[in-house]
């Protein structure tokens, strides 16, 4: 992949976790409707086009079980990183994983955690499709996905760099 080549980070949010009692957070697992909702990124992904050349993704175990869905689904099979450093990240923290990215990475799954995936859309996003910008500001539900385009390399990602390009909510259907 040469330097002047579009990249596209593709930012999903875990599907909707249960709550059980004295469970620590990072070990919450994916509710009935996370569970109806992944495999629906999945299907979105592939019929989107959005296939990931590496998938970095939070070690927690809803990101965890997201991940597995959607992959299964889609049939994708993107080598993952699980990163300490994702779990419970600020934007900056995850703008400085995405920008250790490998050159040769076309597309970027990131799987991880509210607020700092939204942060960091916010915070790339210096255009793009207005609904997009407006619903993104607004919320950024569990198994959101936003998708942007980044002009330049992962290691020069700045503030402002990338265009987003559109944010979906695929959800499941009910059984």
């Amino acid at each position: 992949m040469t330097s002047g080549t579009v990249r596209r980070l593709v930012v999903l949010r875990h599907a909707k976790s249960a709550w059980p009692p004295d469970v620590p957070d990072a070990e919450r697992p994916l509710g009935p409707r996370g569970l109806r909702d992944a495999p629906a990124v999945g299907r979105w992904l592939r019929g989107a086009g959005c296939v990931p050349d590496r998938v970095l993704c939070s070690p927690a175990r809803r990101t965890r079980r997201t991940w597995d869905l959607v992959a299964a689904e889609a049939g994708l099979a993107a080598p993952v990183a699980y990163e300490e450093r994702a779990y419970g990240a600020s934007a900056g923290e995850l703008l400085d994983l995405v920008r250790e990215t490998p050159a040769r990475v076309g597309t970027l799954l990131l799987v991880g955690h509210n607020p700092g995936l939204q942060e960091l859309v916010l915070l790339l996003a210096g255009g793009g499709e207005a609904s997009a910008l407006e619903q993104a500001a607004v919320k950024f539900p569990t198994s959101a996905i936003a998708v942007l385009d980044l002009p330049g390399p992962w290691a020069s990602l700045a503030p402002g760099d990338a265009r987003l390009t559109g944010l979906v909510v695929p959800r499941g259907a009910k059984p």
